[in-house]
């Protein structure tokens, strides 16, 4: 079952990422509190949207966690999917495709034209999972990120 995460879904989303963190080899980077995730989630000007999956006892699973982002070619918005994680032990049974369907029906409903999502390049299991949903890798673009103290600098105007 896929449903909207509630406020209550809070304490279980924390303990995700941080597994998903582990399984991505970068524990030591995540470093969300439950409070700002219920603020990002929950507050006045919520800033993402989670869903969560359930197994056939009502346990939570795995969760998608997600933004809207802005095609200027394309002139709608989309959906950025941040996370999507489900427990190794729960994998297999269709979560992550049951979340992935809850996403793209939301783009559907919304006149939304992408869902979109970065995989680390190693990550074959997922690579596989996701071509077989049609998901097609986009290897002409490059993601960069700015972080720390190189976000500092630049945020100060030190570079230019």
């Amino acid at each position: 079952m896929i449903r909207t995460a509630t406020p209550d879904d809070i304490p279980v989303i924390h303990t995700l990422i941080r597994e998903l963190a582990a399984y991505e080899k970068a524990a030591e980077e995540a470093r969300a509190t439950q409070e700002q995730l219920s603020e990002a989630l929950f507050g006045a000007r919520p800033a993402a949207f989670a869903h969560v999956a359930q197994d056939d006892g009502g346990e939570v699973v795995g969760f998608a966690l997600w933004f809207l982002n802005f095609s200027t070619w394309r002139g709608v918005h989309g959906i950025y999917l941040e996370d999507l994680y489900v427990r190794p032990e729960a994998r297999g049974a269709g979560h992550g495709k049951a979340l992935l369907t809850e996403l793209a029906r939301i783009c559907v409903e919304r006149g939304y034209e992408r869902l979109e999502w970065s995989v680390l390049n190693w990550n074959r299991p997922s690579i596989d999972f996701y071509e077989a949903l049609g998901a097609r890798p986009q290897d002409e673009w490059t993601v960069y990120r700015l972080t720390d103290g190189a976000l500092a600098e630049l945020g100060r105007g030190a570079k230019g």
